[in-house]
This record gives C-alpha cells, structure tokens and sequence, in this order.
C-alpha cells in the first residue's frame, strides 16, 4: 500500500472501508436514463437501416448550460 495508507488488516483500514459503505450513495438514476435511451436509439436505427449500424458523434456545451450529443447513424459496411 502507499505510504499514507493504513496497512490492509488494520483498526483504521477497517474504519475507512465501514465508513465508505455506510456513506451515501450516489444518484445514478439520471446515468441509467441516458443509457436506456441510448440503447434505444441504436435499435431503432438497427431497424430502420437494416441491420448493424456505424455512428458519429458531436458534442457541445451550449450557452445555458446543457451538454449536447448528436448521433449519426449509417450502415455498417
């Protein structure tokens, strides 16, 4: 372990592991959306161009504060 690391088997590494566990837990509700609507798109463009599929992406960050993706699908080849 490093050097300011308590060793594996000790009182202070068994805090530091109880406290990580009882701690809150993060929020991933909003993650789990995005990816449920992402494996929804490729369906989708599977179905609608007829199989297996290539995309492109472009992000950007608009002026109000929201992250844009844009997907472009196409055929694989």
């Amino acid at each position: 372990m490093g050097k300011d690391l308590p060793g594996p088997d000790t009182p202070e590494m068994h805090a530091l592991i109880k406290a990580v566990a009882e701690g809150p837990r993060r929020d991933n509700s909003a993650y789990h959306k995005a990816i449920a609507e992402a494996r929804r798109a490729f369906e989708a463009a599977e179905e609608a161009l007829g199989g297996p599929v290539r995309f492109k992406t472009k992000t950007k960050i608009k002026s109000g504060g929201e992250f844009v993706v844009k997907w472009t699908f196409r055929r694989a080849k």
